[in-house]
């Protein structure tokens, strides 16, 4: 890696960055998990509480938009060229840079949205990170990088996994369930259920 720092940079500055704040998140906070604040104050118990229903509506609203971005405007057609194939939009003329920074701007306003929906059901603790990117990660690969859809289903598919390993194993073995069906699905299908095989017109 050394020998290519410079086309490292982001990714080892990201990184850098990340574990800063989640340092000085320890210190000022201390490492204890917190309660999260509530966004509706809504005397509520069981399947009605928000931290229940919050992360699916969050989910359902983030889907809807996305979906509706990318097939319906002009932009999130870019969007989709430049991540499909940069070199070709570079070609035509589209703005790579700016599409780039544009889409991790977006990306930054989902994780907020999936963190603040999230918290509620997880407390606030500040090595969630790691393991919510890791299970962030499972359902990706196995509806396919890139397609929305397929990351809908899998991540529906990972949560009834592990909630059923947890009621007939146990936690611990259940974690171990989820990352040998990950291991598995990426050896049988390496693109994804739902993975593009073939270029197409964006």
């Amino acid at each position: 890696m050394l020998t290519k720092l410079e086309q490292h940079l982001y990714v080892l500055s990201t990184l850098a960055v990340t574990l800063m704040i989640q340092q000085v998140t320890a210190i000022e906070w201390s490492t204890e998990p917190q309660p999260f604040p509530r966004l509706l104050d809504l005397p509520a118990a069981g399947p009605l509480d928000e931290k229940f229903w919050l992360p699916l509506a969050a989910c359902a609203l983030v889907f809807a938009g996305l979906e509706l971005l990318y097939r319906h405007t002009l932009i999130g057609r870019a969007f989709l060229a430049v991540a499909e194939d940069n070199f070709a939009a570079r070609a035509l003329g589209l703005p790579e840079r700016n599409l780039r920074m544009a889409s991790f701007a977006l990306s930054g306003v989902i994780g907020g949205i999936a963190g603040f929906a999230g918290g509620e059901l997880l407390l606030a603790f500040f090595a969630n990170g790691a393991i919510l990117s890791f299970y962030g990660f499972i359902p990706i690969a196995i509806g396919g990088l890139g397609n929305n859809r397929g990351a809908v289903v899998g991540g529906l598919a990972l949560g009834l996994l592990q909630q059923g390993c947890n009621f007939l194993f146990g936690g611990v073995f259940a974690s171990v369930v989820v990352f040998l069906v990950f291991i598995i699905a990426l050896l049988a299908v390496p693109r994804g259920l739902f993975g593009l095989t073939t270029e197409r017109r964006v």
